[in-house]
Order: structure tokens, then sequence, then C-alpha cells
């Protein structure tokens, strides 16, 4: 294991080691990026070790007002959640999560994990994903779903929607109509139209109080900056 495995592993305390175990049967360097069964996509920034990391320390501070959770599971279901990986603009971006389920599923196969246990966090993978649509069973999978949607919202929402509308070839903004008052929202083209078609709604399908409080949050600092764009780009602003 590469020594940014291994600090990878670490942050996962105090389950460092299966994690490292995980990472080592998997193949994977997720501090760089990689994934072991990916698409031969480029390396994701939104979507490295340090997304894992995130997504992490709030499915930990999540947990700790959820009883009865298997944080175990749930550190292993974080490292492997997006061990697929699958562009934005891809057509199988919906299947995404599905296809990191099943590669997790043969991961913890060949490590002697329990069917049951294996099927228990396939699912945590495969419902935390909003584009799949799947409704969460356990409080494992609301709790990594909660925390993969918060790590899409606030400040660190906003760094990661124009970072990968860069690697998608997206404008900014519309410069006629930023905020497509004239116009139907296409979050392809612009950046800024990824805000009211997803974002701006994500703090609505919260399951865990805590998840929503920090959504709120979120969410506040996410309007306040579009508040100041809209200063800073709309005609007249300096008048």
């Amino acid at each position: 294991m590469n020594t940014s495995t291994s600090r990878l592993a670490q942050a996962f305390f105090p389950y460092e080691e299966v994690v490292a175990t995980v990472l080592g049967t998997a193949g994977m360097s997720l501090a760089k990026g990689e994934a072991p069964e990916g698409n031969g996509s480029r390396e994701d920034g939104s979507h490295d070790g340090s997304h894992l990391i995130r997504v992490w320390r709030l499915v930990t501070e999540i947990a700790a007002d959820e009883a009865g959770v298997d944080l175990e599971m749930l550190a292993v279901a974080t490292v492997l959640h997006d061990c697929v990986p699958v562009e934005k603009a891809d057509p199988r971006r919906a299947q995404a999560s599905r296809l990191s389920a099943q590669a997790a599923s043969r991961i913890l196969h060949a490590l002697g994990w329990t069917a049951e246990r294996i099927d228990a966090t396939a699912h945590v993978i495969e419902a935390h994903s909003f584009s799949a649509g799947i409704a969460p069973r356990s409080r494992e999978a609301c709790v990594l779903r909660d925390a993969d949607r918060l790590d899409a919202i606030g400040a660190i929402g906003i760094a990661r929607t124009f970072y990968v509308a860069g690697r998608m070839g997206s404008r900014l903004y519309d410069a006629l109509d930023p905020f497509a008052q004239h116009r139907s929202l296409d979050d392809r083209r612009f950046a800024l139209d990824h805000f009211e078609t997803k974002l701006l709604r994500l703090s609505e399908g919260l399951m865990t109080s805590k998840a929503q409080h920090i959504g709120e949050q979120r969410i506040a600092t996410m309007r306040a900056y579009l508040d100041l764009l809209r200063s800073e780009i709309s005609p007249g602003a300096h008048e």
C-alpha cells in the first residue's frame, strides 16, 4: 500500500485497519482519485480522497445522534461509495451507485464478509445517489446519503460545482441571462444553473435531524454567495 493510501485509511480512525484492508484488496489509490473498476475517466478532484474524508467526518457527526448505527459498515461504504467513477455527463451516470455497489460486493466477498453484511453494505452504497433515486432502507443508508449530499452544498459545494463544470466544459453562466429569468435552466451548459436545478433542493431530502440542521446552514451559505454574485455580475451593479 502506498503512502497516500495509508494516510487516507488513517483518516477513518478507529476503522483504519479495515479501511486499509479494503483499499489494499481493491487495489485502489483513492487519495489520487483512482478507482479499481472505472471507465477510464480522468482523475476527478471532486470525488477524490478529500471527498471521502469529508463525507466520513459528516458520517460520524450525523451518526452520533442516531442510535444503533454500524460505523464499521459506514466506514467501508464511505470508502467504496464512488469506487466506480462515472462522469457527470455520462449517460450511465444514474447507474453509478449500483455499479459501485456491485464492485464493493465483490471486494467484500473476497475479504470473507457474510452475504447478509455484504448485501446491507451494498444497499448503503447504491442508495446514497441522488440520480439513482433509491429509497434508503436502513439507518446506515440514511446517514451516508445525508453525508454525501451535505458535501455537495455549502462552501465546498460551490467549489465542487465550478470544478465539475470545468471538467464538463460548461460556461460559468449565461452572459445575457445569468439567473435564467427569461430562459430554461440548463446546468450542462451553465454552472450557475446547477444551483437552481439541484443544489438548493438537496437539503429538502435530508433524512436525519443533524443533517437537516447542517443543511440549513450550508444552504444559507450558498444563498449568500448567490446574492453576492448577483451584485457583481448584474447590469449596473457598480453604478
